[in-house]
């Protein structure tokens, strides 16, 4: 097809030669400009005449491009909006004020979109730091007991529940061009609070004044919070839900059938995410506590188990960073709608809490010797720079006869780390941890495999697949004679 317009585009430039110059400059002074750019490319630039060429089909055949990149632009903007609103929110509030460059930053520009690291899957919220650098534990039922914050909400909220009603188009045409003007349409509006008064519109977010100096990396981890919001508080994350938290959920149900609400069984939840499946052991009727060391993770858990007000309150768009495995711009840009529960709402035990922190530094202390009833590990045990020695640890909380749940792969997070001392990383087969568990003085009683994904984007082309080990394991009870 491209060598096909390159002939026709030849074809052109002979019929140039024999009509009139004048004439021909008069009437054709843009194909005349569009000759010109070829030939000084192709005399001085070689590279410089395939983009032309390429820059040609595009005006020629996807001329909805422009429109969609301006509503691209929007929809970068409302997320923005969502993450400042955020770290408003947040307790003790963040000062980016520090941050802010008028100048535009020319690695900008060049930025690449890297892979989110591994580390940055593993969640939960908190609310103030100590001096000894963990984060206090946060309840959050009594949180949500205290009188509301005033969160400015969603400015598109009501607009977003109408688009629910149409499904999104597939293809390009007609049909595609109108969905891109509905989203234009919502993300163009203004915003406003709930008691109606108007702030900034969602495009000034995108202001050069703005912008920040932030790290490649961290943007980047910025997007992996986005998709893992998708995960834990969004009706689309549900099938991956169920591929990995309805397992656990009911093997505790089954493992402790006769639980009291008087002295409720203890529960606690590494690497808990953003804290929904902390939260859905807590609505089971456990004392949940949900340990995390991410800062990124422990801000947006805050922000949406103690600031939510409804379901749906927020709209983010959180598939518009990557252009590849794309079936249509509409895929792209669709948004999604969160929280789809009210955490407030949804029947939590009275204890439930977060509590920020390296998980070997909380709990690798005396006071956590013997504490819980069951210790339940989702796509965790792989964060480990030694992986014994969380293995370790889980032992030692455990109550004798308590029960260990585990869920995920060994995607070893520090494996490809070199040349640095506290970058360790000990790399164990899934029959290895088990002999280990095993040393520590686990029983297997329970295993099987289970195929699921991770923050995928389930219209994408790709998807990758874990086929994840889920097992339970119960700590042996000391022998008395």
């Amino acid at each position: 097809m491209l060598l096909g317009n390159v002939l026709a585009l030849s074809t052109r430039m002979q019929s140039f030669k024999y009509s009139s110059l004048l004439q021909d400059l008069q009437c054709d002074r843009n194909f005349l400009c569009q000759i010109v750019l070829l030939l000084n490319g192709y005399l001085y630039y070689p590279c410089f005449i395939m983009f032309s060429i390429c820059l040609f089909i595009f005006q020629a055949l996807l001329p909805h491009y422009p429109s969609k990149f301006q509503n691209l632009r929007r929809c970068i903007s409302l997320n923005s909006y969502f993450i400042f609103t955020m770290l408003q929110a947040f307790e003790p509030p963040l000062d980016m004020s520090q941050d802010v460059d008028g100048c535009k930053d020319p690695h900008l520009e060049n930025f690449e979109h890297g892979h989110c690291h591994s580390e940055e899957r593993n969640a939960s919220s908190c609310q103030s730091a100590s001096t000894s650098g963990r984060m206090c534990c946060s309840n959050h039922a009594q949180a949500c007991s205290q009188e509301k914050s005033n969160i400015m909400s969603n400015p598109t909220t009501e607009e977003v529940k109408s688009e629910q009603q149409h499904e999104p188009i597939f293809g390009s045409g007609a049909g595609e061009v109108e969905n891109n003007n509905e989203i234009a349409e919502c993300c163009s509006n203004d915003v406003a609070d709930s008691n109606g008064n108007a702030f900034s519109s969602p495009h000034d977010w995108l202001d050069p004044s703005l912008q920040l100096n932030v790290p490649l990396v961290d943007v980047d981890k910025v997007r992996c919070i986005i998709r893992n919001i998708v995960r834990d508080w969004a009706a689309e994350g549900e099938k991956e839900r169920n591929q990995c938290y309805k397992p656990i959920l009911e093997e505790l149900d089954a493992q402790f059938p006769n639980r009291s609400k008087e002295s409720p069984p203890a529960c606690l939840v590494p690497g808990a995410g953003l804290g929904r499946l902390a939260l859905e052991i807590s609505c089971l009727g456990f004392i949940s506590q949900g340990n995390e060391f991410s800062y990124y993770m422990m801000i947006c858990s805050s922000f949406i188990l103690n600031h939510t007000e409804t379901t749906g309150q927020w709209t983010i768009y959180p598939w518009i960073h990557s252009n590849c495995n794309s079936l249509s711009d509409n895929d792209q840009l669709r948004p999604v709608l969160i929280p789809d529960i009210h955490p407030a709402s949804a029947g939590i035990t009275e204890g439930f809490s977060m509590c920020g922190g390296d998980f070997v530094e909380v709990y690798n202390d005396s006071s956590q010797i013997g504490v819980w009833d069951a210790v339940v590990t989702c796509f965790f045990i792989d964060t480990a720079h030694n992986i014994i020695e969380y293995i370790e640890i889980i032992s030692r909380i455990l109550k004798e006869g308590g029960v260990w749940i585990n869920f995920g792969p060994l995607l070893y997070h520090f494996a490809d780390m070199y040349g640095q001392e506290d970058d360790m990383s000990i790399e164990l087969s899934l029959e290895d941890v088990k002999k280990i568990a095993f040393h520590y003085g686990f029983e297997l009683e329970k295993e099987q495999t289970i195929e699921t994904t991770y923050t995928t984007n389930p219209r994408s082309m790709m998807q990758n697949h874990y086929h994840a080990a889920f097992w339970t394991m119960r700590k042996k009870r000391t022998t008395t004679t």
